[in-house]
């Protein structure tokens, strides 16, 4: 789980994609967003777009974003049962 950003603005505002990879099935999500969303939107494009989809996943991997180490986010992870993991820095490889 991880942003790409500074990427030219969409007609809806969006300048960033969130990808979201499955590691199971290596499905690939790639969720347009503007920049700066709240956690509490973005938790929600998750239940809607991932959880929805998926399920709820026994664990995530995603880098040290404050929106991934917040804890709204924490609470959130662990009331679903989910496990956070962060990324070594400078090691993109292991983020999903």
């Amino acid at each position: 789980m991880d942003f790409v950003g500074g990427l030219p603005r969409t007609a809806k505002g969006n300048e960033v994609i969130w990808v979201i990879i499955d590691r199971l099935t290596k499905s690939a999500h790639f969720i347009a967003i503007k920049t700066g969303m709240l956690v509490p939107k973005l938790a929600e494009i998750y239940i809607e777009q991932i959880v929805r989809l998926h399920g709820i996943p026994s664990s995530i991997v995603s880098d040290r974003d404050p929106r991934f180490t917040s804890r709204f986010w924490e609470s959130l992870q662990e009331a679903l049962g989910t496990k956070l993991r962060l990324s070594s820095a400078y090691h993109p490889q292991t983020d999903g």
